[in-house]
Parts: structure tokens; C-alpha cells; sequence
């Protein structure tokens, strides 16, 4: 789907040392306002590049890969949280003198989203304007992991791990696409190339963790978003089988009815699926809430 290369699109990548951690951040600064781009999970900020440019006419841009992902290192053994995946962000933010933007977010993503929100609500020095998710587990109830994610978060994680390869990998990926909008062997290729940079295949069960987070977390973050006061979107690819129709559904039920857009035919992963549809729902959003 992508015209852009990994080496292409890290090629112009900038990093910063955080705890003694390489980390790989990507920005496009204009006069415009800020807009932070957030990736999910197993991948990294790679997932933006079909929207960078498009969102790139209206926004400064800034995204990262964060610890564990992508061309960021990956320490193992590491405690990931998204607690720590949360400093990491706003530790980025300041470095780059960033105090308010806009925020968009997926998956993994929104989860730390999630978390951002909430220190925002308690006062926290990052404002957000705006918030906007993509498909992701914004509720434990109504998020349906696949079968290789419980398998990564049982007591025989790590050995699932040490077994993960290219073909089981681009196996369970490919899954979660719409029925028109899969991934060509190249590109599933290419995302493996992304995940299993510095064995990151190898610590899949580390950074699973998160879904038992959003467990434990679950009041914190689902309130972030019922108490957040400023524009709030959610635009979702329905055939996702984890966080499809069931979250939309749920969504509706407890944080809004308001600022939904979505896509019948499209699976987990809107901004690589359908890419010129995101763009446009997404301004929509913005215009819609004069942003």
C-alpha cells in the first residue's frame, strides 16, 4: 500500500537519548499547530507514513517510535507499562518545547493516549486540544484479543516468543485486515523487517502486558476520556475482529455518540488500509470542531 520505504521514511528521523535509551522521534514543524501521531502495537510510528504528508498541509507534525518498537532500542529484560510508554511521550514533548497539541492515536496508542488524557484532566503540563483514536482496546469488555495475543500473555509467553517467526508472524498480521485492503507478501515482509529490528519479535510477551494494564487501569482511562472537555473523535475500520463494531457499540454506550466516522469494509489498521479516508474524516473532525 505504502510508496515509502522504512529507510525512507527513518532516513529523515531524529533521536534522543531517554534514560539511557535511544529513542527514534519523527517531526515536520511548520507554523502550523501541533499534531502528535501515536502507534499501536506490535508496530511503530512507520504506521503513519500514508497520512504524514496529507496531515502535514494543516499540522506540525510529531511522532515517535516509542521503547520497544520499531527502530527505538529494545531492552530485554525491561518492565514495559504504558505508565512508562506515557513519561516516555511527554519527555519527548518537552525536549522538542512542545506544551499543547492536538493528539491521534491507535491501538497501543490509544491506550497511552488514554493515560496522557488523564493527567491532562488532573492538571498535567501537556495540553491536549483535541483527541481523535483509531481502532484500538479502549475498553477490556469489549476488546477481543487473537488467539496469539493470549498465548503472549499466558505463563508460556516467553516461549511463544523465542518460537515467533516471519511466516506466524505475517499469518496473524494479516488477520486483522478489511477483506479488500490485506497486505501484499512485500509489505507483510516489511512490517516484519519493523518488528523483528533488534529481536524485537523477542519481547513480545513483554510488552503484552499492556492488555492486562487496561485491565487494572480501567476506571483511570476510561474515565480520561468521559471527563475530557475539548473535541474528541473515534474513527474505526468495523470488520476488525478486536476492536471492531462491539467497541463503536460500546463507545456510543458510555463516552459518546458524537464525532464517529466509519468504515465498513476496513479491518484494524484505518491509516494503512484506507489512508485517504482517514485524512478526510479526520478533517472533517477538525472542522467540524473549528480546529
Amino acid at each position: 500500500m505504502s510508496n515509502v520505504s522504512l529507510n525512507n521514511w527513518y532516513d529523515l528521523s531524529d533521536t534522543f537519548d531517554w534514560k539511557g535509551y535511544r529513542i527514534v522521534y519523527k517531526t515536520h514543524n511548520s507554523d502550523k499547530p501541533w499534531l502528535l501521531l501515536i502507534h499501536g502495537f506490535p508496530t511503530a510510528s512507520y504506521d503513519w507514513n500514508e497520512i504524514w504528508e496529507p496531515l502535514s498541509k494543516q499540522f506540525s507534525l510529531v511522532t515517535l517510535d516509542m521503547l520497544g518498537f520499531g527502530y527505538s532500542e529494545k531492552p530485554n529484560p525491561y518492565p514495559y507499562s504504558i505508565i512508562q510508554q506515557a513519561d516516555l511521550v511527554e519527555d519527548l514533548m518537552s525536549h522538542l518545547d512542545i506544551s499543547e497539541c492536538h493528539l491521534l492515536a491507535h491501538d497501543y496508542g490509544d491506550t497511552v493516549a488514554q493515560e496522557l488524557i488523564a493527567r491532562y484532566n488532573d492538571g498535567g503540563k501537556l495540553k491536549f486540544k483535541s483527541v481523535c483514536l483509531l481502532n484500538g482496546g479502549i475498553f477490556p469488555e469489549s476488546h477481543h484479543p487473537l488467539p496469539i495475543q493470549k498465548m503472549l500473555m499466558s505463563p508460556i509467553g516467553f516461549l511463544l516468543s523465542k518460537l515467533l517467526n516471519q511466516r506466524k508472524f505475517e499469518k496473524s498480521f494479516g488477520r486483522i485486515f478489511g477483506p479488500d485492503t490485506g497486505l501484499s507478501s512485500e509489505e507483510l515482509s516489511t512490517y516484519w523487517q519493523l518488528v523483528s529490528k533488534k529481536n524485537g519479535h523477542r519481547i513480545a510477551h513483554l510488552l503484552i502486558k499492556y492488555m492486562r494494564e487496561r485491565v487494572v487501569n480501567r476506571e483511570r482511562w476510561v474515565g480520561a476520556l468521559q471527563n475530557f472537555k475539548h473535541p474528541l473523535g473515534l474513527i474505526n475500520g468495523l470488520v476488525d475482529p478486536i476492536s471492531g463494531q462491539v467497541m463503536v457499540d460500546r463507545y456510543k454506550e458510555i463516552i459518546s455518540a458524537k464525532n464517529i466516522w466509519t468504515m465498513d469494509r476496513i479491518g484494524h489498521n484505518p491509516q494503512i488500509e484506507a489512508p485517504e479516508e482517514v485524512v478526510r474524516f479526520y478533517k472533517e473532525f477538525s472542522e467540524k470542531n473549528a480546529f
